[in-house]
């Protein structure tokens, strides 16, 4: 049974220790995207930290849809705040690819998040910052995450935590539902977390903790997807001499 006050007060003194040891009065710099890994990580630093330093950073790339729940979390919870559009970027480095090689649409694709983690070490890095990685133990373990993008930063809240306790935690912290129950999706292709994937994350988070699952053709991608994406989690291998 899952006990989200319990996991929540000690990732708030976790969070507290990180800093404590990696960056003692630095500030936690956060992409704010208006879903719920964002908003649970800004609202867990707020807790660990104080709301002075928490710094929400939003990233739309061009026109963001629902924008408006990136700026209903930092309002919601009081932080510093900085919109930076990345369209410019994105388009400048889609420019110089143009016409010398192929462009995959995978690449277009985690073009955005990369540079979004781009700016967020910019910000960071100005501002006395430790820069949070939202990605979820479900995301995590079917690899759906951009490497060097969202995946990347400098502490995790929510690596060893499904997207089904998240929310829990979510809840419990008096985050808006809204924001805590809105459908995932990346912003960038179009469709729901669940529509790429191919199963629910209620599938997913059952399988990964109880190893339960109804389907075989589910459990198979699950496995496979795993298997394929463990990479990312990672660190980059590095040929050592044998002197």
């Amino acid at each position: 049974m899952f006990d989200a006050l319990k996991v929540k007060n000690e990732c708030v003194e976790w969070i507290r220790d990180f800093f404590e040891k990696n960056g003692k009065g630095c500030n936690a710099v956060i992409g704010i995207s208006g879903g719920k890994d964002s908003s649970i990580v800004a609202a867990l630093c707020v807790e660990a930290l104080g709301k002075d330093r928490v710094i929400g950073v939003l990233m739309p790339c061009g026109i963001q849809h629902d924008i408006d729940c990136a700026y209903q979390l930092v309002n919601h919870l009081g932080i510093k705040h900085y919109e930076i559009n990345i369209q410019d970027a994105v388009n400048g480095v889609m420019n110089q690819l143009e016409g010398k090689l192929e462009i995959s649409n995978q690449t277009r694709v985690n073009l955005s998040p990369r540079i979004r983690m781009s700016a967020l070490y910019a910000v960071s890095q100005s501002l006395n910052g430790r820069v949070a990685n939202t990605c979820n133990l479900s995301e995590d373990w079917v690899g759906y995450s951009t490497r060097y993008g969202d995946a990347a930063g400098d502490f995790s809240p929510l690596a060893n935590i499904t997207v089904t306790e998240a929310k829990q935690i979510g809840k419990l912290i008096g985050l808006p539902e809204n924001l805590v129950d809105k459908v995932p999706i990346d912003g960038l292709c179009g469709k729901t977390d669940e529509d790429n994937l191919g199963f629910t994350y209620a599938e997913l988070d059952i399988y990964i903790r109880t190893g339960r699952i109804d389907n075989e053709e589910t459990k198979k991608r699950i496995d496979t997807l795993h298997e394929r994406n463990l990479f990312k989690l990672q660190l980059m291998p590095s040929f050592k001499p044998s002197v």
